[in-house]
Parts: C-alpha cells; structure tokens; sequence
C-alpha cells in the first residue's frame, strides 16, 4: 500500500511517499480502507522527533493521527463493526498511521460516521473533537455558567472547543488573529480578543478554566486571568509529574516532566490555581457521543483546505505555518 512514512526524524525533507506492507490485523481490530485524514500540528511534532521522549516510535514510521474511511475487514473478537461500515477514528498513540491507504486500528478507538458528514469531515473530528471533549469534560467538568478562555480559537481545536463550550452553558473567550474575528463569533465566542493588539491577560478576569493550545508565553500569562480554584488545562505546555504516572514513564523521565512543568506549576500554585498538561487518548466511546453532536448540528466540522493525498506533504507545510481555520484534510479517495 502507498504510504506517507519518515525514515529519521526532521522536516518534510525527511518524509517520503513509499511503498509499505498492509498493517497486520490483530483479534480486535477494524481494518480500515482510508478515504480521508486529518492533518495536524501533531503530525510535525511527530515528524521532528520533538515529542520522542514520550512517544518512542520505531522508524520508519507512518504518519497521520485522525481519519475517516470503510471497514474492509474485522477481527475474529470484533463485534461491533462489519465490513462496508463507514467510520471514523483516532488511532491509538503507539499505532498511528493515517496518512496511508489502509490502516489496523483497535476496534474501541473506531466509531460509525455520522451520516451527515462527509468524508473529509468526518476525518477532520477525531484527534481535535477527543481533545476538546477531555478538556472540557473530563479535566475541567466544565459547566454552565462558569468562563473559560481557549486559546487559538480559530484553530482546529479551538474551532471545536469554542462549540462544545457553547453548548455546555459556558461563557466562552477566545483569541484570535483580527481575520478571523468574526469565525471565532459565529462559533459562540461571547468575547474575542485581537492577539495582534489586545492583551487578553489585562482585561480578562475571574475565569474558571483556560484551555491551553499554545504554550510558552502564553501559558504564562493565562495563570493571571483565572480565578481562585481555576484550572489552566494545556496541550502545548511542558508535561507534568501526573502525565508521567499515567503513561507509566521511568523513574528518569518522570523527573524530566518534573523538572519542565516545575516553572508553571510553582506559578500556579501561588495564584492558588491547578496546572494540568493534556496528551489525549484515543475512545471510540467519547467518539461516539461527540458524533451525536455532530449529527444533531449542535458542532459543526471546520475544514480549512483538503489537499490531495499525494500532496500530503504540502498539506504539512501548510499546517506548519499556524494560519489555519479549523482542520486541513487530505483526500485518498
């Protein structure tokens, strides 16, 4: 099967379209032909070797965390699928590989697609909708009425926060480029702010949550917005001393994670606030209950562009620049 793989890590220079053996099916598995993949800043951190301390993959890898396509072929203990369902999913994190013509994923990371989603749509949910859900819900148990700020909200996890947050009653701030003001509005933004000329940390107070999706000076500055008992939940921060429990790290990269999130954690801690690094996880189960949404419209898919598949590393470059509006898909067939 064709494949988009990468023998070493480092830039698109490093990623090549190959020739790869059909992925072995293990008892549980959905064998999936893939129609369409999301693509995502993940893939680049992947692709860079930027995240190998906590995701050891062997080389050459495959590429690709989120797609849509039909079963083709099923495990011996799968019950819950058939061949010529249509579905969609975020592989595990230590099976990736969607930017490929066929790919074995576990059969409780996979749900049906909604219906009234195509293709492309239905690829571009998994990896942001899984995100926004663990945050929002599991993490912050955002409810109705408090406030939450989320970063990049023109993003494609922040084009999906902003929805889920919406319909959990939440008031909902965002920043965003001045182009893409008016998206973040028609999403459910109640306030925007202008990240080229307005400084969200001086006229944002009290929030209960901010989700993250930025790091770096920005995680710094959202401490100073939120309340007392407020929760800054982030994907782009430094890993903290609870993510290396739950992945099971060694003793040495455990103190590593200590030693990153030591900064943002002290901070918090003096502002009486909590600090939380999120990687999420793959569940066909949440992906369920999100393509309920999906199918009443209370969330919409937002796609940017779809690249053809032999594009896919045009695709990644595009992703790499940080301009996009909701998720860049690329198309298999």
């Amino acid at each position: 099967m064709k494949a988009f793989v990468v023998d070493r890590y480092g830039g698109n220079d490093h990623v090549r379209l190959a020739e790869m053996p059909e992925p072995a099916l293990r008892e549980d598995d959905v064998l999936v032909q893939i129609h369409a993949a999301g693509v995502n800043p993940l893939d680049c951190k992947i692709r860079d070797g930027k995240l190998k301390l906590i995701l050891p993959y062997r080389l050459p890898l495959i590429l690709g965390n989120d797609l849509a396509g039909v079963v083709v072929r099923v495990g011996s203990r799968v019950r819950r699928f058939k061949p010529g369902d249509e579905v969609h999913a975020r592989p595990d994190q230590d099976r990736i590989g969607a930017f490929a013509e066929l790919i074995a994923v576990s059969e409780d990371a996979v749900a049906i697609k909604p219906r009234e989603l195509t293709m492309e749509e239905a690829a571009s949910i998994p990896l942001v909708g899984l995100t926004a859900w663990q945050a929002l819900i599991e993490t912050a148990n955002l409810r109705k009425g408090q406030k939450i700020l989320i970063h990049a909200g023109a993003g494609g996890v922040g084009t999906f926060a902003i929805q889920l947050a919406k319909h959990l009653g939440a008031i909902v701030a965002t920043t965003t480029s001045t182009a893409n003001l008016d998206l973040v509005k028609r999403l459910g933004a109640d306030i925007a702010f202008d990240y080229t000329k307005d400084d969200f940390e001086t006229a944002l107070r009290d929030c209960d949550v901010v989700l993250d999706t930025l790091g770096g000076e920005t995680l710094e500055k959202s401490l100073r917005v939120l309340k007392t008992g407020g929760q800054l939940i982030s994907i782009a921060g430094p890993p903290d001393p609870d993510f290396a429990r739950r992945i099971g790290a060694n003793w040495i990269l455990g103190l590593a994670m200590r030693f990153l999130s030591h900064r943002v954690r002290r901070s918090a801690r003096r502002r009486h606030v909590t600090y939380s690094f999120l990687f999420m996880r793959a569940s066909g189960d949440q992906l369920r209950e999100i393509g309920s949404l999906l199918a009443s419209g209370v969330v919409c898919p937002v796609v940017d562009r779809v690249f053809p598949f032999e594009a896919t590393k045009e695709a990644m470059a595009f992703v790499e620049q940080g301009r996009t509006k909701g998720k860049v898909v690329v198309k298999m067939r």
